[in-house]
């Protein structure tokens, strides 16, 4: 259970970090040119270090469903969607926004059992859970957090909305 826990928050931790690197890729490069890199470098860092723990039993995919392969396609949607949802909204309110959606998401996959997954009995706390998230991020969001302006003569400045 600790280290299941200890991977979520690194996972956490590590997503977000790839997101402010992948909106500054973003600003220099554009959206598409991010994806590709974000997705190639992935692929030979995830090949290499597979390589060398599994060796030739990286290429054993055993019974495994064909339509399970469009996971890579999902994540070209992933890190188009949010790099462009960073750009849009800023990266605290785009991240909340992404983490709500991915937990709501998650609850009705875990509630139906949808592809095969164990189902998970749908609890009124768990509703409420979501929704006091969501209601944080409203309060986050109607409380006019600042926001970032391009200024040409030194880069980002934060500035505060006027309300």
């Amino acid at each position: 259970m600790i280290l299941g826990l200890l991977f979520a928050v690194l996972a956490g931790a590590l997503v977000s970090l790839q997101n402010i690197f992948n909106s500054k890729i973003d600003e220099h490069a554009g959206s598409w040119t991010t994806t590709t890199l974000v997705l190639c470098l992935g692929f030979v860092a995830s090949f290499t270090i597979g390589f060398l723990f599994e060796g030739k039993q990286l290429f054993i995919l055993q019974n495994m469903k064909p339509w399970y392969w469009f996971s890579g396609l999902i994540g070209v949607g992933v890190v188009t969607c949010i790099v462009q949802g960073i750009r849009l909204l800023g990266p605290t309110y785009a991240i909340s926004i992404i983490l709500t959606s991915q937990l709501g998401i998650a609850l009705l996959w875990d509630t139906f059992g949808w592809l095969g997954i164990e189902k998970v009995p749908f609890t009124f706390q768990q509703l409420i859970g979501v929704l006091v998230i969501v209601a944080g991020i409203l309060i986050f969001k109607i409380s006019g957090e600042p926001k970032w302006t391009k200024i040409p003569s030194n880069g980002l400045k934060r500035v505060h909305a006027e309300k």
